[in-house]
């Protein structure tokens, strides 16, 4: 008889649902972990296992990698699943994972630490022949020494930081007098959000489109993509809702690179799911950077091409099993996705707290992917993601619609939430021509 798999889930919230479903439906068993303030999670109730790991605050709980490696023991895991966010793209954990006996689902910690050093990965995708920014990414050792470099660059410029991300150690650079200032201001915000103070430089486009392209690799060599993604409208650098495919870029644009990328992974033997984002502007692709992970929009991916990305993780990880070949992935309909934040659509203040009721928007292909449920308390220690609301059509108009009826029969009460900014968003002219850019939402709609 087969013995049951059985792997730990390292993280909380919506992923940490999606993946119990996955595995569940899989047939393998799930332990799962949590802090002190989650004890009240769904997915902890449909776990096999549920193991407190600390208190409330990140860096006791689900950052502390010991104590995760501890539960994994007591659990007796096969595998350990990361999610995105906390420790997902984190070398070290990947490492300790693999030597203490357990497979960490994802690529392997060398590539997680080039693809985490943005000037490392921009090295590598350079070697690989994909497009990048022009930048700078050496020494910055004093104003005048910078000063020219950037000159040859052209204004305006970007510092950002060689760590993290989320806006993080980054500012924009109108002309020479801010350089310095912006350069320092950014090394200091980096080096307290990351412990590295390291920045680099890059040329500001002005108004382009955040693409994305979804590979998913066998990590000896083979690799496919699933297609594209828009995923343009944010508020300071998150993004707020998603799409799949992305529209009004030439085919040939698209497929070449898709190709670039699918190529790239194929060279570093990436395993698993990840994604390559892109800056889009005037015909263009430039590199911005590899999340080696499954990510918060990858529904709308899964949406137009039948793929459970999830599942593809697990099965690669546990069964070493990859089955997907490039010509069998195709695109139907066209699929979004709403990110739902506790938090004040207005003020952008979060809004945790106690949620009275919930009602769940259904249909055909409609999707409502979340922890929450009535009664639920939404605590104050983490990111303000509640849950996601995911609809795919035959067309665009016909998903837009789909998720104006979708929203308009979610409900959750008791606490605030940006469901109102969302259908803002459907309504307005520009997005529905797909007229739109990064700063879009930031500059024009709020």
């Amino acid at each position: 008889m087969k013995e049951t798999k059985k792997i730990l889930i390292a993280n909380r919230g919506v992923i940490a649902i999606r993946a119990l479903r996955a595995a569940k439906e899989l047939g393998y068993k799930v332990a799962s972990v949590y802090s002190t303030v989650d004890r009240d999670q769904k997915h902890l109730k449909l776990s096999d296992e549920a193991i407190c790991i600390g208190p409330g605050p990140a860096r006791d709980s689900y950052l502390n990698e010991a104590a995760i490696i501890a539960a994994a023991e007591l659990a007796n895991v096969d595998a350990i699943y990361p999610g995105y966010g906390f420790l997902a793209e984190n070398a070290s954990f990947a490492e300790k994972c693999n030597q203490s006996g357990f497979k960490f689902i994802g690529p392997d910690p060398k590539v997680i630490e080039i693809m985490g050093d943005k000037i490392k990965a921009k090295e590598l995708v350079v070697s690989l022949g994909i497009p990048i920014v022009p930048g700078y990414s050496g020494d910055i050792q004093s104003n005048e020494q910078i000063r020219p470099i950037v000159r040859e660059i052209g204004y305006p410029v970007i510092v950002k930081a060689t760590s993290g991300g989320g806006g993080k150690g980054m500012r924009i650079v109108n002309n020479e007098n801010e350089l310095w200032d912006s350069i320092v201001s950014a090394q200091n915000e980096a080096k307290l959000a990351f412990g590295n103070d390291k920045v680099f430089i890059e040329k500001f486009l002005g108004k382009p489109r955040h693409i994305e392209i979804q590979i998913f690799g066998d990590g000896k060599g083979k690799a496919i993509h699933l297609y594209s993604r828009d995923c343009s409208l944010q508020r300071k650098y998150q993004k707020i809702l998603e799409e799949a495919p992305a529209l009004n870029i030439p085919r040939e644009k698209l497929d070449e690179i898709q190709n670039i990328c699918v190529k790239a992974c194929e060279e570093i033997s990436y395993e698993g799911a990840g994604t390559l984002e892109f800056l889009y502007e005037d015909g263009q692709f430039f590199f911005i950077e590899m999340n080696t992970r499954i990510q918060v929009e990858h529904t709308v991916t899964e949406m137009i091409t039948g793929i459970d990305l999830v599942q593809s993780q697990l099965i690669l990880a546990l069964e070493g099993q990859f089955k997907m070949e490039q010509d069998d992935i195709k695109v139907n309909g066209h699929a979004m996705q709403c990110r739902i934040n506790a938090e004040d659509p207005e003020t952008f203040i979060p809004s945790p707290g106690v949620i009275e009721n919930v009602h769940r928007p259904g249909g055909y292909h409609v999707r409502f992917e979340s922890q929450i449920y009535s009664g639920y308390k939404v605590p104050t220690n983490y990111d303000s993601l509640i849950a996601e609301v995911i609809v795919k059509d035959r067309d665009r108009d016909k998903t837009i619609n789909k998720m104006e009826m979708a929203l308009n029969e979610l409900v959750i009460s008791g606490i605030k939430t940006n469901k109102e900014l969302h259908l803002r968003i459907l309504e307005d002219s520009k997005f529905k021509n797909v007229d739109y850019y990064i700063k879009y939402l930031e500059e024009e709609l709020i």
